[in-house]
C-alpha cells in the first residue's frame, strides 16, 4: 500500500487499485476501484481527488453530494441509504462523522498479505458509533464490513436497526448488470439487463437461495469471460441478504450489499453492537479475472483443503442416495462399497435414512439416533467394512431441521422457530429448529458430536432442505434469522474444533447455500441436486465464478438421470464431473462390467490430473455459438492445461468453427491432444475423426488463444477433453 497523504489512501494488490478519500469528517469515499494505477505520486492523487468533484447542479444542494462507503442523506446521497433505523420513531436519519486523523488506522487485514483501513465515526445526536473495515486482499479482492454501536444512555429508547449496507461505487462505463436466478435443479442461471436509472434489488428472504443473486456484476455492455471491465459483489452470509445495483439522477452508480434484516430483528440497547457480514468485491477485465480473484483468495486461506496446507488431494467419493434412497440394507450397502473401492473411490457417503423413524422424508428429522430396527448392530458393520476397504466414511445430517412427526418435536415444540403461537407453513413435512434456543443448540451439538465420535465419521454432508420463513424465537416472538445464522456458524465451528480432521459439505436442496460465509467453515458445496450432465454445464459455470473446482462437488450419475429423465452416455457424464471434486451417484451393483471399467479409467485419469485441476487457473472461452461451451484449467506455471469442448445442443452450422483455448503463455509452444478414456473419440454419426486427433498438433499459446483449433461436429450433448502440454 502507498499512502499519498494522511487523508488519501492508495491500496494496491494483484493489478487492482483502491483509492480512498478519508479527508474531512465524512465517511470514506472511493475515488477509484479498478485497474492498478501504478505507483502514483501524491500530486497526481491529489489532482484525482479534485478532478472527481462534480459541479453543483441546478435545483440541487449547494455542495456536491458525497457517496460514502455507508451512504447517508446528510452527506447529500438521496439513493438507498447505507444505514437506516430509528429510536421509537426518532433519530431516523444519521450524520456519522469522523473525529480527526486518529479516527483512521491502517494495518494488516485478516487475510494473509491483505491491507486494512479502519475508520471510526460517531453521530452524537443519534447516539451511534460506527466502525468501517475496508480490506484489499493479496488477490485484489475488496472486503468491507461495518459495526454500529448504540452509545445512548440507558434511559433512551433502544435503536432499531433496519439496514447496514456497504457501498462500492462503479464508474459510468458499468452500464450492464449481470446476476443470477434459479430454482431447484436449475440453480445459478445468468440474466442480464441494462444498468438504467433506478434500483435493481435482489433479496434473499428465506435464509437460503436457490434463486439467489449469488453475484451481482456491473460492467461494460457485452462483457464476457475474457474481456470487458467488470465489477462484482457477493455477500458472505448464509442468512437473509440484499444486493442493490443503483443509478441515481446525477449519474452515480453503486453496488451496495449487506444482510437483509427482518422487522425488529436487531434492536440495540445501550452499549450493544451489530456487525454486518463481509461484502466481497472483485474487479477484472472479463469475468475470468473477477472469478480468478475469488478463487485465489479462497485458496490463500490456512484452512483451505489443499496439499499446500497439509491436506490430502480431494478424495473421489460415492454418495449412495440415488442408489438406495431410504432402502437401507446392509448387504446392498456393503456391495456398493465393494464396487466403489474396486474402481478407485476413496470416500463413501451414507445419505438420508439411517436414523430413527426415517423410512421416508415425512418423519424422524431431529431424532439423531441410529434406527435400531434397520441397524440392529448400529452403523459399525458398514463403517468397519468401508474403513477396511481403505475408504473414508461420510454421513448425512440435516441438523437445523425437525419433522413435526418426530420424538424431538413432540417433546420440545418450544424449540421450533415460529411467529408466536402458530407454526409457519410446512415445507417437505418439516419445520426449523431454533438454534438460538440454548437447549436446542446443546441437543443438536450433543447428538451430532456423539454420532461422529462413535463411528469415526470423516465427512458430514450437511443438508438444509426448506426455506426459513416466519422465523421467530418461540420465547420472545422476535425475528430470528440473524441469530439462527450465527448459531449455525458456532455449531459448525465447535464440531470442527472437537474433530479437527472432519470435512463438511454444504448442501441445501442442492445449491441453496453457496456463499463465502458458509465456505469459511466447510470444504465443499453441493452445486445442485440435479446430476443431469447437460443441466450441470450451466449450473457449474455459474457456481464456478465464485467457487474453485476443488470446492464444488460434481457427480457421475446413472445413465438415466433421476431428476430430469434424460439419458447421456458415460463420457458426457464423466467429462462433465471430471474438473470438480469428483463423485459418483449411481447404483454400481447394476452397472455393466464395461461401464465399471470405463468409470475406473475416468477416476484414474482424474487422480492423475487433479493436482492441476484443483490448483490451476480456471478459464472460459467466449465462443460465438451458444451451443458450444469451452472451459478449462491452466496450471499456475502455464506449462499444462486441460480443456473441455462441450456441445450443448445442435447449432445452425455443421461445425462450431475453431475453438479458442485461452490462458496459455503466448510465447510458448504447446502440443494439443485429445483425452479419450472411453476410447470413443469418433463421432456418434460415424463421421471421420478430425485429422490431428491421433498425433496431436503443435501451436503457440498466442495462436491457440487468437485462432484456436477446429472443434468436432455439433452432435448434441457431446464432450471432448483436450490435453495441452508445453513443449
Amino acid at each position: 500500500m502507498t499512502t499519498a497523504a494522511p487523508d488519501l489512501l492508495h491500496l494496491r494488490a494483484a493489478g487492482v487499485s483502491l483509492v480512498l478519500d478519508v479527508s474531512g469528517d465524512l465517511l470514506p469515499r472511493v475515488l477509484h476501484w479498478g485497474a492498478d494505477l501504478g505507483d502514483v505520486p501524491q500530486t497526481e492523487l491529489d489532482a484525482l481527488r479534485r478532478a472527481s468533484v462534480p459541479q453543483v447542479a441546478g435545483s440541487s444542494f449547494d455542495q456536491p453530494a458525497a457517496l460514502t462507503v455507508v451512504p447517508e442523506a446528510s452527506a447529500g446521497w438521496l439513493g438507498t441509504p447505507g444505514i437506516s433505523g430509528h429510536r421509537a420513531g426518532a433519530d431516523f436519519t444519521t450524520a456519522l462523522r469522523t473525529a480527526g486523523p486518529e479516527a483512521v488506522t491502517v494495518g494488516a487485514g485478516e487475510r494473509p498479505g491483505s491491507q486494512r483501513v479502519t475508520v471510526r465515526a460517531e453521530d452524537v445526536a443519534a447516539a451511534l458509533a460506527l466502525t468501517v473495515d475496508i480490506e484489499l486482499t493479496a488477490a485484489g479482492v475488496v472486503r468491507s464490513r461495518s459495526s454500529v454501536t448504540s452509545t445512548a444512555s440507558a434511559d433512551r429508547a433502544p435503536y432499531t436497526l433496519s439496514s447496514l449496507d456497504v457501498s462500492l461505487p462503479v464508474p459510468t462505463e458499468a452500464d450492464e448488470i449481470l446476476d443470477f436466478t434459479g430454482r431447484w435443479i436449475r440453480e445459478r442461471s445468468a440474466q442480464r439487463k441494462p444498468f438504467t436509472y433506478g434500483t435493481h434489488v435482489r433479496e434473499v428472504r428465506k435464509s437460503r437461495g436457490l434463486d439467489a443473486s449469488f453475484l451481482v456484476a456491473a460492467g461494460r455492455t457485452g462483457f464476457g469471460y475474457r474481456s470487458g471491465e467488470v465489477w462484482a459483489v457477493h455477500v458472505a452470509w448464509s442468512g437473509n441478504s440484499r444486493v442493490v445495483a443503483e443509478k441515481v439522477m446525477n449519474g452515480a452508480r453503486q453496488l451496495a450489499a449487506g444482510e437483509l434484516l427482518m422487522p425488529g430483528e436487531i434492536i440495540l440497547a445501550a452499549g450493544e453492537t451489530y456487525t454486518s457480514p463481509w461484502v466481497h468485491g472483485s474487479y477484472g477485465d472479463g469475468l475470468d479475472e473477477v472469478s480468478g480473484r475469488f478463487h485465489t483468495d479462497l485458496r490463500a486461506r490456512p484452512q483451505h483443503p489443499s496439499v499446500a496446507n497439509g491436506r490430502p488431494e480431494r478424495p473421489v467419493l460415492i454418495n449412495v442416495w440415488e442408489a438406495v434412497y431410504f432402502d437401507h440394507r446392509l448387504d446392498k450397502l456393503k456391495a456398493l462399497a465393494d464396487e466403489a473401492a474396486a474402481i478407485g473411490v476413496e470416500r463413501y457417503v451414507l445419505d438420508d435414512g439411517w436414523f430413527r423413524h426415517r423410512r421416508d422424508d415425512k418423519a424422524g428429522l431431529g431424532d439423531w439416533f441410529v434406527d435400531e430396527g434397520v441397524w440392529p448392530d448400529g452403523l459399525s458393520p458398514l463403517v468397519d467394512h468401508v474403513h477396511g476397504l481403505g475408504m473414508q466414511f461420510g454421513l448425512w445430517f440435516e441438523p437445523e431441521m425437525v419433522n413435526p412427526d418426530s420424538d424431538l418435536a413432540r417433546a420440545h415444540p418450544e424449540w421450533i422457530l415460529r411467529p408466536g403461537d402458530r407454526l409457519p407453513l410446512e415445507a417437505r413435512w418439516q419445520q426449523v429448529l431454533d438454534l438460538g434456543h440454548p437447549e436446542a443448540y446443546d441437543y443438536v451439538l450433543g447428538r451430532v458430536d456423539a454420532i461422529i465420535s462413535e463411528y469415526g465419521v470423516d465427512y458430514v454432508k450437511w443438508d438444509f432442505n426448506r426455506d426459513v420463513v416466519e422465523a421467530g424465537h418461540s420465547t420472545t416472538g422476535q425475528a430470528g434469522v440473524h441469530e439462527q445464522t450465527l448459531a449455525l456458524y458456532r455449531l459448525m465451528d465447535e464440531l470442527r474444533r472437537r474433530h479437527p480432521g472432519l470435512e463438511i459439505e454444504s448442501c441445501s436442496s442442492g445449491g441453496g447455500r453457496v456463499d463465502l460465509g458458509i465456505l469459511e467453515r466447510t470444504d465443499r458445496v453441493w452445486a445442485s441436486d440435479c446430476i443431469d450432465a447437460l443441466e450441470r454445464q450451466s449450473i457449474e459455470a455459474g457456481t464456478g465464478l465464485l467457487v474453485p473446482p476443488e470446492l464444488m462437488g460434481s457427480h457421475i450419475g446413472s445413465p438415466h438421470c433421476h431428476t430430469t429423465g434424460r439419458r447421456h452416455d458415460l463420457s458426457f457424464r464423466a467429462g462433465t464431473a471430471f474438473f470438480s471434486h469428483l463423485g459418483i451417484e449411481w447404483d454400481l451393483t447394476s452397472a455393466s462390467d464395461e461401464d465399471k471399467a470405463q468409470l475406473a479409467r475416468w477416476i484414474g485419469l482424474h487422480k492423475q490430473h487433479r493436482g492441476l485441476l484443483h490448483t490451476g487457473t480456471v478459464v472460459r472461452a467466449d465462443h460465438p455459438q451458444p451451443t458450444t461451451w469451452v472451459h478449462g484449467v491452466v496450471s499456475t506455471e502455464q506449462d499444462e492445461a486441460i480443456f473441455a469442448v462441450v456441445q450443448l445442443g445442435t447449432g445452425p452450422d455443421e461445425y462450431p468453427g475453431r475453438v479458442r483455448l485461452p490462458g496459455l503463455d503466448p510465447a510458448r509452444q504447446y502440443r494439443v491432444t485429445p483425452i479419450d478414456p472411453a476410447d470413443a473419440m469418433g463421432t456418434r454419426s460415424g463421421a471421420a475423426r478430425l485429422s490431428w486427433w491421433d498425433e496431436g498438433v503443435q501451436l503457440s499459446g498466442r495462436t491457440l488463444d487468437r485462432v484456436g483449433v477446429q472443434g468436432p461436429t455439433q452432435n448434441p450433448e457431446h464432450l471432448v477433453l483436450l490435453h495441452v502440454v508445453a513443449v
